[in-house]
């Protein structure tokens, strides 16, 4: 087998459940070992974490210029080779534009910047730098998304005519109706999480998942944002509407004072030949509709179902595949990319996710502002 990929860690420590996430994720196909980190903005916590999760304590350093100024001393073959950014959203450009300006790939959450024009410097710092660099829009990792994917790419569903995306959350509920709470949490915060809450955090996964399974690239919005008081500086709940090339539309829905909601991600997509609709919630089931055929199911793990899919599933047919493996489909794609095998164009978002996205979130709030009104995406 090849040798593991050196991973460093940048944020996610403590009871963090994106860094829970990402470290298992890591660990599930063999492929990184965790070599390096910035857990926490305190050394001595640093220190601690690395202990309670039995990471080796030599490679912890106390900020993230320090990791790359060390990690930058060492032999190329033993020095960090992609480093996973799991940090607030305005830490995430200044790490991963430098990151990349030291040559390491990079692993980043999402929004990938709070800017569209932080987006931009970022991809063209990549295109210099010629390594990795993937966007962990976790769903795309799902088997039965991936073959929606496929199945739509092979012409199942004929011409796209109508888009129907949903993700809705209800944790902000009970925050948003206090106002020291409200003043307290960061993704309320502009200056730590840019100028989309809902949109930024949870809209942004629903326009990826419209572009990465149809194929197609939204051409134009127009968004209706709420923000609920006046005080409240972030989105908090958003409908946006979209315009594909033709006559093909659909509708962008997210929200995170869907009181009750857990994590309601669903997708439906309407072509001239036939339908698909699948929900995060229940993974396992991809329905596919027709005029004139009775209602069919696909599962993951059967040899119907395309190789992406395929080589996306652990598991026989039965057991679930869950968001753990999700996440650990997009760091298999990452590897094959670093070790420069061959791999599918769907196994990982990339750079170009994270600008379309930085677009989308930046131009549903211009849309909002200018009154509710149709905006054109960049290409």
């Amino acid at each position: 087998m090849a040798k593991k990929i050196r991973l460093g860690i940048l944020g996610g420590g403590g009871d963090s459940l994106i860094g829970v996430l990402h470290r298992v994720a890591s660990h599930i196909n063999d492929n990184y070992q965790i070599v390096g980190a910035v857990f926490n903005p305190r050394i001595e916590d640093n220190i601690a974490f690395a202990k309670e999760i039995d990471i080796p304590t030599n490679r912890i350093y106390k900020d993230f210029d320090t990791l790359v100024d060390e990690e930058m001393k060492l032999p190329e073959d033993e020095r960090i080779q992609v480093c996973s950014v799991l940090t607030p959203n305005f830490l995430h450009f200044p790490m991963a534009k430098k990151l990349l300006e030291n040559g390491f790939s990079v692993i980043c959450e999402k929004p990938m910047t709070t800017t569209y024009d932080e987006a931009k410097i970022l991809q063209e710092t990549l295109e210099k730098a010629g390594t990795v660099f993937a966007v962990t829009h976790t769903y795309t990792g799902y088997p039965m998304v991936r073959q929606m994917r496929e199945m739509i790419k092979t012409g199942a569903l004929g011409k796209i005519q109508k888009v129907d995306v949903r993700y809705y959350q209800g944790w902000i509920n009970p925050i948003i109706h206090d106002k020291s709470k409200r003043s307290s949490t960061w993704r309320l915060d502009p200056e730590k999480a840019g100028i989309s809450c809902c949109v930024g955090d949870i809209g942004v996964h629903a326009f990826n998942m419209v572009e990465f399974t149809t194929g197609l690239k939204i051409k134009s919005i127009l968004a209706d944002l709420n923000y609920l008081y006046d005080d409240n500086k972030m989105d908090i709940d958003g409908t946006v509407l979209v315009r594909f090339d033709g006559n093909a539309k659909g509708v962008v829905r997210s929200s995170q004072i869907a009181t009750g909601e857990e994590n309601g991600l669903a997708i439906a997509i309407y072509g001239d030949k036939g339908g698909l609709r699948w929900e995060q919630e229940n993974p396992n089931y991809l329905y596919v509709m027709s005029d004139d055929k009775p209602l069919q199911v696909y599962k993951p793990g059967h040899a119907y179902n395309s190789d992406l899919s395929l080589d996306g599933t652990k598991l026989p047919p039965g057991h679930p595949e869950g968001i753990f493996d999700s996440m650990a489909n997009i760091y298999l794609g990452v590897s094959k990319a670093i070790r420069g095998e061959k791999y599918n164009d769907g196994e990982f978002p990339t750079m170009m996710d994270g600008v379309r996205g930085m677009n989308f979130i930046e131009s549903s709030v211009a849309s909002h502002k200018a009154g509710n009104v149709w905006v054109d995406l960049i290409n």
